[in-house]
């Protein structure tokens, strides 16, 4: 019953396919930004460090470390590392030791 213009509508067999962020480093210039950021949060202010071009378990290896050093909480959403409280000088000067090129972004 193959047919040149019939086409699959849908299929319960294959579930839904999607690529993780695990698999592909999202695309970046290279350049490290680092904001504070409290929109949606209730006004409590977080960190947000975007740019790598590391993959899913090597950005949670790094948060791992800059919460380590910041001693506070985090977590790593979308590529993006989120660090609890305002510390853009400390991750700064810390991944500035690292080799990274880092940009403070916003206000």
């Amino acid at each position: 019953m193959k047919d040149d213009t019939s086409r699959l509508v849908y299929s319960t067999d294959r579930g839904r396919i999607k690529q993780t962020s695990a698999e592909l480093p999202p695309s970046s210039d290279g350049i490290i930004r680092i904001r504070r950021e409290t929109k949606g949060r209730k006004g409590s202010g977080v960190t947000t460090v975007s740019g790598f071009m590391l993959n899913l378990a090597e950005l949670k290896i790094l948060a791992k470390q800059l919460k380590q050093r910041c001693s506070t909480g985090g977590t790593v959403k979308q590529g993006i590392i989120e660090i609890q409280g305002d510390h853009r000088d400390l991750i700064k000067k810390e991944l500035e030791q690292r080799g990274y090129d880092v940009k403070l972004s916003g206000g």
